[in-house]
């Protein structure tokens, strides 16, 4: 079983930042695919940034060069810088490891930008 624990939420101004993290523990296999995704009230939880143990991301389109994820394999690790916020990314944030078999979720954390 894999847990996962994030941190970094919270209240930002527009044009603000927040840097969310998010730590993997248990049993994970050592290629893997970790990220994040969001989920806005009365939407559908949608791709926000993945990464794979080779570093190879990718980004919805929405992200737009603001966002910006890395990860450090050796601790099972992965951030999520967020520049210039707006209140449309106001949602609840997961983090996700993905592995040959099963996507593990984490518990989410709100991030709220007012309008």
């Amino acid at each position: 079983q894999v847990q996962l624990v994030e941190s970094g939420g919270g209240l930002v101004q527009p044009g603000g930042s927040l840097r969310l993290s998010c730590a993997a523990s248990g049993s994970i296999f050592a290629i893997n695919v970790m990220g994040w995704y969001r989920q806005a009230p009365g939407k559908q939880r949608e791709l926000v940034a993945t990464m794979t143990t080779g570093r190879t991301t990718t980004y919805a389109l929405f992200v737009k060069g603001r966002f910006t994820i890395s990860r450090d394999n050796a601790k099972n690790t992965v951030h999520l810088q967020m520049n210039s916020l707006n209140a449309e990314d106001t949602a609840v944030y997961y983090c996700l490891l993905r592995d040959r078999k099963t996507d593990y979720w984490g518990q989410g954390t709100q991030v709220t930008v007012p309008s």
